[in-house]
């Protein structure tokens, strides 16, 4: 028997994270995937700074690829807490500098590693606090 079309298929938290990074992370970064996976309220906390809702999430992402060209996430190791509330995600970002930390854009192929623990609410990503490498990577770039 075939399913309805207008049937939710339900996503594991892993699948989740995953599509997330597959979508929106990489190319051709479909930034729409935004409003299919996260809550309308979502939130990430990141750097110091907390983005709040879609609209700015998607903002933000988008600022973020002008400086990291042709970004892309691999997701090294994840799991997920066995009420499906809470997934973590070790991962490394990669692509190409294009004025990352206000430095020069050299174009030169770059990536850094981070830790994403995310929440889940309704069968989409509602909060995300996010630890990233960035420290090494901006000492990387300035010693070269």
């Amino acid at each position: 028997m075939s399913q309805s079309s207008n049937t939710l298929s339900v996503k594991t938290p892993d699948q989740l994270v995953n599509e997330f990074f597959g979508r929106v992370w990489s190319p051709p970064h479909d930034l729409n995937a935004i409003d299919e996976l996260m809550t309308e309220d979502y939130t990430i906390t990141t750097a110091g700074t907390v983005v709040k809702g879609r609209t700015e999430f998607k903002d933000w992402v988008a600022s973020f690829h002008k400086i990291l060209l042709d970004a892309s996430n691999e997701s090294l190791d994840i799991f997920y807490s066995q009420d499906q509330t809470k997934v973590v995600s070790r991962f490394i970002c990669s692509g190409r500098n294009n004025g990352m930390f206000g430095l020069a854009a050299d174009n030169q192929p770059v990536s850094f590693s981070g830790i994403a623990i995310w929440e889940i609410r309704d069968g989409r990503l509602a909060a995300c606090w996010v630890e990233r490498s960035a420290f090494e990577l901006y000492k990387k770039l300035t010693t070269e």
